[in-house]
Formats: C-alpha cells, sequence, structure tokens
C-alpha cells in the first residue's frame, strides 16, 4: 500500500477506519519513500529548472509569486536557487505528474481509498516562512523529510469546506489573523524529520520554519474527499442518457411563472429517473469513477 510510505502500521489503521477529525503526528520510519525522494533529489528538481514553470511557486510570508523565477515562460534555475537564498520557500507542484514514481503512489492511493490526490514539496529555508494562515478544502498528509518546522493550528471557521463552498481565499476576512494571532492556535506542533502530520481538512494553519536552525523540505499528500455531493453528481451526471433531460428549455421559459414550472417538471422526472436505477449496477460505475477520476469541481 501507498499509504504506508506515509503512515506506520496504527496510523494508517486509524487513518483509514476513522477518517481523522483532529490532527494527529506519527512517527513514519524509514520506509520507501526514502529512496523515492531526498533533501538531495529536491534541490536537483530545483538547479535542473525540471518541475514546468505551471507547477512552480514562490512565496515569502505571503501570496505566491508565479513570474520571478520565470525566463521566458520556463522555469529559471538560476533565478530561482537566487530566491531560495533570500529565503523564500519553493513550491515543486504536482510531482505525480512529472515524476514516474510519485505517478505510481497517486494511482496506489487512489486505488486504497477512492480518492483523488496530489502531492507539493516545499522547501523553506531556516528563519523564514513562505505561506501565512489558511486552511485547506481536503484532508492533508504533511511528511517532514528534512529539517523541522512549525504548525500553528486553530480549529475550523467553517465546517467541512470545499472548494466551490467556503474555500479560504473565498471567504477570506481581513480581521481573521489577527483574532488568530490574539487568541493563539489551539496547537502548535514542531514537526520533525521521520514524522508525518494528518491534517484534517478546514483546520487553520500557519506554519514556518522560524524557529529553525536548518532548512525545512516536506511533502503535503493532499487527499481528495468524496462526499454525499460528489455521488449526487454522479447519479445526476447519468441522466443525460435520457432524452427529456436533454431537450431545450425556451428562451421565454427561463423567467417568471414558467421558470418555477420548469424547476417543478425538471425535479418532479429527476425523482422519478432516480427511482428507476439500479443502484447495484449503477455502484460499479460509481466504484470505477472513483478510482480514475482525477479533478472534480467540489
Amino acid at each position: 500500500m501507498s499509504l504506508s510510505m506515509l503512515l506506520p502500521p496504527k496510523g494508517l489503521a486509524d487513518f483509514l477506519a476513522d477518517w481523522p477529525a483532529e490532527p494527529c503526528v506519527y512517527e513514519r520510519g524509514p520506509t520507501a519513500l526514502d529512496s523515492i525522494v531526498t533533501v538531495r533529489s529536491l534541490h536537483e528538481w530545483i538547479d535542473t529548472g525540471c518541475v514546468p514553470a505551471a507547477e512552480v511557486a514562490v512565496m515569502k510570508a505571503g501570496p505566491s509569486n508565479r513570474e520571478a523565477f520565470q525566463t521566458g515562460g520556463r522555469t529559471d534555475p538560476v533565478k530561482l536557487r537566487k530566491l531560495y537564498a533570500n529565503g523564500h520557500t519553493i513550491r515543486l507542484g504536482n510531482l505525480q505528474r512529472v515524476i514516474p514514481a510519485f505517478a505510481s503512489m497517486a494511482k496506489d492511493i487512489q486505488r486504497e481509498t477512492g480518492y483523488s490526490n496530489y502531492v507539493h514539496a516545499f522547501l523553506t529555508p531556516a528563519g523564514e516562512q513562505g505561506l501565512l494562515h489558511h486552511w485547506d478544502q481536503q484532508m492533508a498528509l504533511i511528511v517532514q523529510i528534512a529539517g523541522a518546522k512549525t504548525w500553528q493550528l486553530w480549529r475550523p471557521v467553517h465546517e467541512a469546506p470545499m472548494r466551490e463552498y467556503q474555500e479560504s481565499f473565498r471567504v477570506w476576512q481581513p480581521d481573521f489573523i489577527p483574532a488568530w494571532e490574539a487568541s493563539g492556535p489551539d496547537l502548535s506542533i514542531d514537526l520533525e524529520a521521520g514524522q508525518t502530520l494528518v491534517l484534517p481538512r478546514g483546520w487553520v494553519h500557519n506554519s514556518h520554519a522560524l524557529d529553525q536552525a536548518e532548512d525545512s523540505a516536506h511533502l503535503t499528500y493532499a487527499i481528495r474527499e468524496r462526499t454525499p455531493l460528489w455521488l449526487a453528481e454522479q447519479l445526476v451526471a447519468r441522466a443525460i442518457e435520457e432524452p427529456e433531460f436533454r431537450r431545450v428549455i425556451l428562451p421565454q421559459d427561463l423567467k417568471g411563472p414558467a421558470l418555477t414550472d420548469r424547476l417543478g417538471e425538471t425535479a418532479q422526472a429527476l425523482v422519478k429517473f432516480l427511482g428507476g436505477l439500479d443502484l447495484d449496477e449503477f455502484a460499479g460505475l460509481v466504484r470505477e469513477a472513483a478510482v480514475h477520476e482525477l479533478e472534480y469541481t467540489t
């Protein structure tokens, strides 16, 4: 199991059985992951410029800058190295798209969980910080490769955020950070090399290496959780096979009382359609989508 490269046996059992709602740290111990990625290989990706520019970001105590490291639209390793030397965090994104071993891991994790996933690498110089406070809309496994990083954590502002619902940048308020800093974190973790932090979606995090004497390198495995809304999307999508759902709605029916009538008719038709589905047969199709579908909006 590829997840066993990221978590010890107990952590893996907890992860799959309970899907933790609280952050927790596990001692990962040596695994096959150590032969896939090292600090040296991460720095080779910086120095060769092999990671596509669209998958690279640099940040220093603020939002990412996607142009400072480019020349002619491509990753410029000289610029990238200079930014790192000046205290910028380097994010090498979606390594499962460019590194075969990570691609295999991503596929295995999707087969194990039914969830698509991706992996980013973050390199932060000692005494520096990349991104500031924010929350994510999916479960994350933070795998510390080298050095240490402090993770200040606050309980979710919104329950179970999603990409199209209560994502942090969509609902951001300028008083968030001052309020969090005034109250102090609910939890603070110094994540060390060989450890994995399980970070549930929605938890506010402010990670930094400000108090560290060594550079930090970690991987973030983002696990895109399936939800009942995803199942509903799968169910409704099948309706396209029925002609009545493909008929034109006239322009004059997209306003006033006629629109209300069309909505009612469609709702009734959808209920009838869903009631006629063979759910045992459909479950096989949904499982196939779960282990192969890479992107979705929610």
